[in-house]
């Protein structure tokens, strides 16, 4: 193993949260105004993960008042808290792009059945 791969190993983060596309997630994110430090929960539908090792970023999209957000978040970043998982969706796809046509209900993905 070469000594970037080391590097790259050491700084990603162990405790993941297994998550895919499809998935209805909250992200909770620190964010420091001066000195104070708060956490804001970000949820909504992942559209997509890219990237490997400490580059792998995702895509979570939700709709405000009618708008739609999409934030991209660094998974091994020390600025998310943690990441919980409050619906599993049933995708047949690794990027839900199309999603950002669709409005309402038609919009939602499929919950996966877990037995």
């Amino acid at each position: 193993m070469n000594i970037m791969d080391k590097i790259r190993k050491e700084q990603c983060k162990q405790d993941v949260t297994d998550f895919s596309a499809g998935d209805t997630v909250k992200v909770h994110v620190r964010i420091v105004e001066g000195t104070n430090e708060r956490i804001q929960v970000f949820a909504g539908t992942v559209i997509a993960r890219k990237g490997t090792g400490i580059q792998e970023t995702f895509t979570v999209r939700r709709v405000v008042s009618g708008q739609g957000v999409e934030r991209v978040f660094p998974l091994n970043s020390p600025r998310i808290a943690k990441i919980e998982v409050t619906r599993q969706g049933k995708t047949r796809r690794a990027k839900l792009y199309y999603l950002r046509t669709k409005i309402g209900k038609s919009a939602r993905v499929k919950e996966r059945r877990t037995v």
